[in-house]
């Protein structure tokens, strides 16, 4: 269980040291016109690095039901939860989700870095929205572990 501390508090340290090192204006030019897309990422992170922490304290401390089977969750599970900042990153640029009603003519980032907290926090319901979106606007039928799950 310390190993996975250690590994969430380095993972959260490296995210922030990405946001410091893309707030310095640091990146080469040809990287600069997806940096809202590498803050996507890094938020993304951040929400799965919270959702583990909390899950290491809940089911160590609070329910004492910590098993060893999970130790690989908790190290992919961030990864994941980058992977899905990103993902919703490229869903809103392509307008297949919408965050406002009404077009805005210069949109914050805010809503980007927002719905990407909520991937990285909530990967499991942001890939089963990302089913239906994909079903709903192409026809792709929904996978059999979203068919599965209740």
């Amino acid at each position: 269980m310390k190993k996975i501390i250690f590994y969430l508090l380095l993972f959260l340290f490296l995210i922030t040291y990405g946001y410091i090192f893309l707030g310095k204006e640091a990146l080469p030019s040809w990287l600069m016109p997806y940096k809202l897309l590498l803050y996507c990422g890094l938020t993304g992170g951040i929400g799965g690095v919270l959702y583990c922490l909390r899950a290491v304290y809940l089911n160590r401390c609070v329910k004492n039901q910590w098993s060893e089977h999970w130790e690989v969750w908790y190290y992919i599970r961030p990864i994941v939860s980058v992977m899905a900042g990103f993902i919703s990153y490229i869903f809103l640029k392509a307008g297949l989700i919408v965050l406002e009603a009404t077009e805005v003519s210069n949109p914050s980032n805010y809503g980007f870095l927002a719905l990407s907290f909520v991937a990285g926090l909530n990967v499991d319901n942001f890939i089963k929205k990302l089913e239906a979106i994909a079903e709903a606007a192409f026809g792709i039928k929904k996978s059999n572990v979203s068919k599965d799950e209740k």
